[in-house]
């Protein structure tokens, strides 16, 4: 076992490096999906891909970082420490439990402290079936011009009209026309894309690779940016019905740990989305179970992880002003903070609550039938 602070990193191209590190000490093989583009800092960037255990294993628990590329930062710290965490390998190779460790799912957002691909698609919002309608969100598009405003640092007038929106809507109604998806303002928050990206069709890649001959999936995907400081909101994952929901709860929420929570539902602190992610884990794995929950870590007040978003979006829409270097770091500075606490009481945190839901990832994996 590492000190928890030495399993995080600021940047990606060193927490890639950790991970790598952390592969290569235990002996374990590293698959690499290289990026077509380089990183922030002239990096190679890549989906790697460690599996622990058999790939016969009917029983597969997979470990996913960074499909909000910022918040890598934090879920690449969780795959690291548990790499070099000698009780919890000893435990998952016990109950005969393969781990499938799965770094980076957006390493360009990763590398460049922003939360969307290099297409500026959510990813976790881009996983519809693009034969069919997509989505409407008319709500969003009033908004956006308010969101992305012409100038930034945004004006009083701006900010004016955004607290009237606030006051208007409600923090939470707010919340879920901004953040559920939308797909015709590609500039815009939250945009789910015009059709599947490269790190979409990367993750189907995997799942088809590690996840084809497993009788029973667990899935633990880490995020960060909502809820209260440090605190790790478990957010239900899966297909909708009665008993992968039942699973869910009996895994992560009972004996009085955090209750499980449905996204949009009562305690939560995510809106319904669409086109989440783990939609494609029931398409390429048909013949698996899924238990599934996201590991939501809180960082700032949602109201600044919002300026944040918006800052980054502006920057985005507007490349010109990347002359202002200034400007530049100030964005990125919000961006990181928003989604990551470089301080070890936050790390301890995550990695404590990330820790006990893999524990109890292999319990629940192992009394399956």
């Amino acid at each position: 076992m590492i000190p928890i602070p030495d399993a995080f990193a600021g940047r990606y191209a060193l927490a890639r490096a950790r991970f790598i590190a952390g592969v290569a000490a235990n002996g374990l093989q590293l698959q690499q999906y290289p990026h077509p583009l380089k990183g922030l800092e002239g990096e190679e960037l890549a989906v790697d891909v460690a599996l622990d255990g058999s790939p016969d294993a009917e029983r597969l628990l997979i470990v996913s970082s960074g499909c909000h590329g910022v918040e890598g930062l934090c879920g690449s710290g969780v795959q690291v420490f548990a790499l070099h965490d000698e009780e919890w390998r000893a435990k998952a190779r016990a109950e005969g439990i393969a781990v499938l460790y799965v770094h980076a799912l957006n390493p360009h957002g990763f590398s460049f402290l922003r939360r969307v691909t290099q297409e500026n698609v959510d990813l976790n919002r881009n996983f519809i079936d693009f034969g069919k309608p997509r989505p409407s969100n008319p709500e969003y598009g009033q908004l956006d011009p308010i969101l992305l405003p012409e100038r930034w640092p945004p004006d009083l007038q701006n900010e004016a009209e955004l607290g009237r929106m606030v006051a208007q809507l409600g923090e939470p109604r707010l919340q879920a026309i901004i953040s559920r998806g939308q797909y015709d303002w590609p500039a815009g928050l939250f945009y789910g894309g015009a059709e599947p990206t490269w790190s979409h069709r990367t993750l189907r890649s995997i799942l088809q690779a590690y996840g084809s001959r497993a009788r029973h999936i667990a899935w633990l995907d880490v995020h960060t940016g909502l809820g209260p400081f440090g605190y790790c909101e478990r957010i239900y994952i899966g297909a909708g019905d009665s008993a992968s929901m039942q699973r869910a709860e009996g895994w992560w929420g009972g004996n009085g740990t955090t209750p499980v929570t449905l996204a949009g539902g009562a305690g939560s602190a995510s809106a319904e989305l669409n086109g989440q992610m783990h939609g494609c884990m029931l398409q390429e794995c048909p013949q698996a179970e899924l238990t599934g929950i996201a590991l939501e870590f809180g960082t700032e007040p949602a109201i600044q992880v919002l300026q944040a978003l918006r800052g980054d979006h502006w920057l985005h829409k507007h490349p010109e002003a990347a002359a202002d270097e200034a400007l530049v770091a100030q964005i990125r500075a919000q961006m990181r903070k928003a989604f990551y606490d470089d301080s070890d009481g936050w790390k301890g945190q995550v990695i404590s609550q990330a820790r006990q839901a893999m524990f109890q990832a292999v319990d629940g994996l192992a009394a399956s039938d």
